[in-house]
């Protein structure tokens, strides 16, 4: 048996060894906090309430109908979009949207793409917002015409500046093959498509919106087999003006709404009205597609 004496003795020890560093769980250091999430950006001007039409994307989750629609049919054109539907407006965080936008003046917040605008703009590229960053990042934004102009650098101005650099010779990335017979170049990385036949660019660049997550517009080559101007989704009913189809349920369409708004489509390759209507006039049944990249955020 054990004595009273060697059960005190047994009891200081184990508080003395609880006392020793390291001997005790509780002293562990704590698992490190996971770092805040960024804020959810948001349309840095108030918008009117969206038409009954102006859905997230009115697209074609199953292989169309096909059929020939007759002269009757595709004498219609479809409805001019609504204005301002397709106007260049920044997504901010949400406390940009009152307090910068109606002051009208620069913001001190560095926008996701901030070293993008920087190097667009030949600032020095160190992703940190300055006052002179800022009115450079506003100048260019009231010469596009992009609301609110208060120098954050989001999705929209990136976007812009994407653009207007594709613009010289979209060709450059040396991505989309050249053939001799027309082809339409969808560009998931930037998010632009243009067509061309050998060297000579027949349209474009202009702006695209493809599929989200978990819904990606399918890289490779394809075959525009239906063209319906007035094609209407009978999944969410609601129109898709200037359908181009060209791998299943996937095809070139207007939509009214913008271009630049996220996550994205659901696989198709959603176009400003002007843009898919002048897309219709440049493809033609059998000609191809080639699609390669990935969208970011995807």
């Amino acid at each position: 048996m054990i004595s009273k004496t060697a059960h005190r003795g047994l009891a200081v020890l184990l508080v003395l060894t609880a006392a020793l560093p390291g001997a005790s769980a509780a002293a562990d250091p704590a698992p490190p906090r996971p770092a805040p999430a960024a804020p959810a950006l948001v349309p840095g001007v108030p918008l009117a309430p969206p038409h009954p039409w102006q859905l997230d994307t009115p697209d074609q989750a199953l292989p169309p109908h096909v059929y020939r629609p007759g002269a009757a049919e595709d004498a219609v054109e479809p409805m001019e979009a609504p204005a301002g539907t397709d106007a260049l407006i920044e997504y901010v965080p949400p406390s940009e949207v009152v307090a910068k936008a109606a002051a009208a003046v620069c913001t001190k917040r560095a926008g996701p793409y901030q070293r993008q605008a920087e190097r667009h703009l030949g600032r020095p590229v160190d992703g940190r917002q300055s006052a002179a960053d800022c009115r450079a990042i506003r100048a260019f934004q009231r010469t596009q015409g992009i609301r609110p102009a208060i120098g954050f650098a989001g999705p929209v101005t990136w976007a812009r500046m994407r653009l207007l650099d594709a613009r010289e010779n979209p060709t450059a990335t040396k991505k989309c093959p050249t053939r001799a017979y027309r082809l339409a170049c969808v560009d998931l990385s930037r998010q632009l498509m243009w067509v061309k036949k050998g060297e000579k660019v027949l349209l474009g660049p202009v702006p695209i919106r493809t599929g989200r997550a978990g819904y990606p517009t399918r890289t490779g080559w394809h075959k525009v087999y239906w063209k319906h101007k007035n094609h209407w989704s009978s999944l969410y009913e609601t129109p898709m003006p200037y359908s181009q189809f060209f791998d299943g349920g996937q095809a070139f369409h207007a939509i009214y709404g913008n271009v630049y708004s996220p996550p994205g489509s659901r696989g198709c390759v959603n176009m400003r009205l002007a843009d898919a209507k002048a897309l219709w006039k440049t493809l033609l049944k059998g000609d191809r597609v080639y699609v390669w990249g990935r969208k970011p955020g995807t």
